[in-house]
């Protein structure tokens, strides 16, 4: 019989972790001073963009799960994987599932939207009216409704997998486990 030993491994690199957390209280505080207090949010506005800009360049040259390519998916797998999350038999994955890449990707584009409208209007570079005030709200409600869905696919999946993966966005370190301590790899292939 075959021994099979748990253990921890790195997964979140700190600057992910702290690009994260971040981001979480800056969306917040522009959220939350966005009709009363103009400078807050502005500076939050701005803290957003350059969060964005560090992480997509982590994107491409960061550690191995905080990479584009490592969680990047064609929708049909995504797709599958969500459908399997539903039925309680989705994969347990490493870095992010195709679900959570998705997210990942749709957050940095609606956030990239709202901040772009956002310094645009703060700045008066584009005199767009009302229409860009319009596509900034929407962009920022958007934003926060796929928080909503951030934080409920992570409970789901932390419940599906038992794993705390919020503890895992703190630490950085997740658990495997496998034949005399080996991590057992479950994920998919990443883009089929």
């Amino acid at each position: 019989m075959t021994q099979v030993y748990k253990h921890e491994v790195q997964v979140w690199d700190l600057l992910i972790r702290l690009f994260h957390w971040i981001l979480v209280v800056a969306f917040a505080t522009a959220w939350i001073t966005s009709e009363w207090l103009q400078q807050p949010h502005e500076l939050a506005g701005y803290l957003i963009v350059a969060l964005l800009v560090a992480r997509i360049l982590w994107g491409f040259i960061g550690e191995t799960h905080a990479r584009f390519s490592d969680f990047l998916n064609k929708p049909s797998v995504v797709f599958r994987y969500l459908v399997d999350e539903f039925q309680g038999r989705a994969s347990r994955y490493l870095g992010h599932n195709p679900a959570g890449g998705a997210m990942v990707i749709a957050l940095l584009a609606t956030l990239a939207l709202t901040t772009t409208t956002g310094v645009l209007m703060a700045n008066g570079w584009i005199d767009g009216g009302e229409w860009l005030e319009e596509v900034h709200e929407f962009g920022a409600s958007f934003a926060l409704f796929l928080v909503v869905l951030h934080l409920l696919g992570v409970l789901w999946s932390s419940l599906l997998h038992r794993e705390n993966l919020i503890k895992a966005m703190l630490t950085g370190r997740k658990f495997v486990s496998g034949p005399d301590g080996t991590p057992e790899n479950r994920e998919a292939t990443s883009g089929e």
